[in-house]
């Protein structure tokens, strides 16, 4: 069953995000990563703190997925850009029946 990654983001530097970012879609895709969605925070409507800024959602085929990704040689030599790029939460969601 699919699965969601959500990255909420605080950007630091803008030119390393960008960088990241394109990088990480290149190492993501083999692990059958999509791309749904990458926006700014409009207005908080109800509840909660929505500071970071922006917003990423990346669907993968599988929750094992998602891991294999993250704990992947090739993404690792990137969380030291991303560090450097931005606050990121990174958190993954099963998608229920």
């Amino acid at each position: 069953m699919s699965a969601l990654m959500i990255a909420t983001i605080t950007v630091k530097d803008p030119a390393k995000l960008q960088t990241y970012m394109l990088e990480t879609q290149k190492v993501a895709a083999p692990f059958g990563a999509k791309l749904l969605l990458r926006a700014k925070v409009g207005k908080t409507l109800t509840g909660g703190d929505a500071s970071h800024g922006m917003v990423v959602i990346v669907e993968f085929p599988s929750q094992a997925h998602i891991e294999q990704w993250y704990d992947s040689n090739e993404y690792r030599p990137l969380i030291s850009l991303r560090e450097e790029a931005a606050v990121m939460s990174l958190i993954s969601y099963e998608l229920l029946s």
